[in-house]
C-alpha cells in the first residue's frame, strides 16, 4: 500500500501519516489503526509494562519524560489497551514477538516459544531482587525454519538506544530481535512505536516497518530517529540462508 493510500485508508484514525526512507510511522490509537492495516509479515513490539511511570529502562535517568506522556502505565491500561492491541497485532501476522516485562507477562496469550533478554549488569530491582532476565514471547514459527537454528536469548549489555524515552531498548538488542522475526524486504509492524527503535532498526536491516504511536512527542522523536539512521550505511546485511542438512523434532 502506498503512502497516499494508506492516508486515504486511515481517514480521521490517523493525525499524521509520515514515510521516512522505507518505513511509515503513524500517529494514532493501535486499536483503532491496526484493523485498516491489512496483513503484515511480522509484528515486534514492546508494550507499556503496566507497573508505573517511574521504571523502565532508564527510568529516572530519561531527559524527555519520566511517563509515557498521554496515557498511564497502569494495569488498567495494559488489560484494556496492550493486551487487547498484541491480540489483534497476533491475528494480523505470521510472526509476533513481544517483550511484556515480568510482572503482567502472563495477561497476555499464551506464546508458542519463550526466551529472554538476559541483562547481567542491571540495577532494576524487583520484589525478589535485582531483575537480570525480561521475558520474550515468540507467537508464530520461526521464518528461517528448517534453514538455520538459532538461539532464542540475547545477552543484553548495551545502553538504551535514546534517553529521550523512558523504557527505550537498546538498538543492537532490537536489531538482533527484529532479525529474528523476518527476512530480508518483510515488513514488521509496531503498535507500540514509542522513540521509534523497531523502525530504527528495519532501516538497519532492509525491512519495511510501520510504527503506531499515539503520543505526539515520542512520534516527533521516533520520525527524527527514523530519519537520521536513512542517512547511516547499513552495517548489516544479511546473506540468504542456504539449505542444510539438519532435522528437528517439534514439540
Amino acid at each position: 500500500m502506498d503512502i497516499d493510500t494508506l492516508r486515504a485508508t486511515l481517514g480521521d484514525k490517523a493525525k499524521r501519516v509520515e514515510q521516512i526512507g522505507g518505513q511509515i510511522l503513524v500517529q494514532g490509537d493501535c486499536l483503532e489503526v491496526m484493523p485498516l492495516l491489512g496483513k503484515v509479515d511480522a509484528v515486534v513490539t514492546d508494550p507499556p509494562y503496566g507497573i508505573g511511570c517511574a521504571t523502565g529502562t532508564i527510568g529516572k535517568s530519561a531527559k524527555h519524560k519520566r511517563n509515557y506522556g498521554v496515557f498511564e502505565d497502569s494495569e488498567e491500561y495494559l488489560l484494556s489497551v496492550s493486551v487487547p492491541a498484541v491480540k489483534m497485532a497476533i491475528s494480523i501476522s505470521s510472526v509476533c514477538i513481544l517483550t511484556p516485562g515480568g510482572k503482567h507477562a502472563f495477561e497476555y496469550p499464551k506464546p508458542d516459544a519463550m526466551g529472554v533478554f538476559y541483562q547481567p549488569a542491571t540495577t532494576g530491582m524487583c520484589a525478589w531482587g535485582r531483575t537480570t532476565s525480561q521475558p520474550i514471547l515468540y507467537y508464530g514459527r520461526d521464518p528461517r525454519l528448517g534453514l538455520t537454528i538459532q538461539p532464542m536469548h540475547y545477552i543484553m549489555n548495551e545502553k538504551p538506544s535514546t534517553n529521550l524515552h523512558p523504557c527505550a531498548k537498546p538498538q543492537k538488542a532490537w536489531d538482533w530481535l527484529c532479525n529474528r522475526a523476518s527476512l530480508q524486504g518483510q515488513t514488521i509492524l509496531d503498535p507500540f512505536m514509542g522513540s521509534g527503535t523497531t523502525l530504527v532498526a528495519c532501516q538497519n536491516l532492509d525491512r519495511n516497518g510501520i510504527g503506531i504511536e499515539l503520543d505526539p512527542d515520542y512520534f516527533n522523536i521516533a520520525c527524527k530517529r527514523v530519519d537520521e539512521a536513512t542517512r547511516q550505511p547499513r552495517l548489516f546485511s544479511e546473506p540468504k540462508p542456504k539449505p542444510t542438512q539438519d532435522t528437528m523434532t517439534l514439540e
